[in-house]
């Protein structure tokens, strides 16, 4: 095994659609490359269903990824799962990053593909009960909710999917929105299919209530209306959209306004030797299709850096 330190062509930090694309692609362009991640899978570890990647009518996305990954494997690159990085020198020929346990990588060039997470309501009594009846991740703690009432918090797609995964094992679900539902009207026309659920557009989430034993309700109020009320409830999933992961980088590289690595057509960062890819960028129609297409391109342009400078 390389010791720590030795000098990558490229380390790939996110094992998801984006990050396991340019690894593929590293391969085949025989660059020494590691990836280095939480997980393998990236948010699609937690979709259930996948019905739009080319190729498959529809696909578990447990499945999906398990195929990314042995087409990885194939090529014997090195991984470093459950690594998180939490600190980066980017300046120079050389980059330096170094993980919460020590690890030092050192590498020439940088794939950024550490993709989005949930997106916190930020209310009173969110953070006390996550892991108590809170959840984020409906394919992940649907099961868990069979015979429960629950209430899901948001109004796009990601809201109206896990009323789908949620609706055939609760015996009610409330789907609480700030505002007219927004998601694709083909997952609007499924969620209106379900007798055990009620819509609530235009309608604001106070409070998460609960004690030390877990969610009891939530307490809501009707836009323009004076007085709240609360809804009985044991599980509660926040379905509001995605933060970038992008932290590490803030003041180093060119962030939008939401936080996400602005790119270029070549995937290139605002400093040099550094790429980006997938969700964590500023690239639109967040899609694991995009994801894997981005990925492929910031190897390439990685590679293209590395003969021409």
């Amino acid at each position: 095994m390389e010791n720590d330190r030795a000098v990558y062509d490229v380390v790939i930090l996110g094992g998801g659609p984006a990050g396991l694309s340019a690894a593929v692609y590293a391969a085949r362009k025989m660059m020494k490359a590691v990836i280095v991640s939480g997980n393998m899978g990236g948010q699609v570890a937690s979709y259930y269903d996948i019905e739009n990647y080319l190729g498959f009518s529809m696909v578990e996305a447990a499945d999906l990824i398990t195929r990314f990954e042995r087409h990885v494997d194939r090529f014997g690159l090195e991984k470093a799962v459950g690594a998180k990085v939490i600190s980066a020198e980017l300046d120079g020929p050389v980059k330096r990053l170094v993980t919460e346990n020590g690890r030092e990588f050192l590498s020439r060039t940088i794939i950024i593909a550490t993709g989005k997470r949930p997106r916190p309501l930020n209310v009173p009594g969110e953070q006390e009960l996550t892991g108590r009846g809170v959840a984020y991740c409906s394919t992940c703690d649907a099961p868990l909710y069979r015979g429960s009432a629950v209430a899901v918090v948001g109004g796009g797609n990601s809201a109206l999917e896990a009323v789908i995964d949620l609706a055939k094992v609760a015996t009610r679900v409330t789907l609480v929105s700030l505002t007219p539902l927004t998601g694709d009207p083909i997952l609007i026309k499924k969620v209106n299919e379900f007798g055990n659920l009620e819509i609530l557009t235009e309608h604001e989430t106070l409070a998460v209530l609960g004690s030390k034993n877990g969610v009891t309700g939530l307490h809501i109020r009707k836009i323009g209306d004076e007085k709240a009320r609360d809804i009985a409830v044991e599980g509660i999933f926040i379905e509001i959209g995605l933060l970038p992961n992008s932290e590490l980088f803030g003041g180093r590289m060119e962030l939008n306004p939401g936080g996400e690595i602005v790119v270029d057509a070549k995937c290139r960062t605002s400093v040099k030797g550094i790429f980006a890819c997938g969700d964590v960028t500023d690239v639109p129609y967040k899609q694991v299709v995009i994801a894997v297409g981005e990925g492929a391109k910031a190897a390439l342009a990685a590679h293209e850096y590395l003969i021409r400078g």
